[in-house]
């Protein structure tokens, strides 16, 4: 897999995870150790995207 399409597939999850945690932030009773975990899987999608972005403008 090329790195672009690395990126590519890392933003995909982001957004499909920003969508689950929409979702479950609007249901009447939120799971907060649901919503805790996938804004930790987000953030660790987010710093890796940072990083292969960085590495391809070097």
């Amino acid at each position: 897999m090329s790195l672009d399409a690395r990126i590519a597939s890392l933003e995909d999850r982001h957004a499909a995870l920003e969508r689950r945690i929409l979702d479950e932030d609007r249901r009447p009773l939120p799971d907060g150790q649901a919503l805790a975990r996938l804004k930790r899987e987000k953030l660790k999608l987010k710093e890796e995207m940072e990083r292969l972005k960085a590495a391809t403008r070097h």
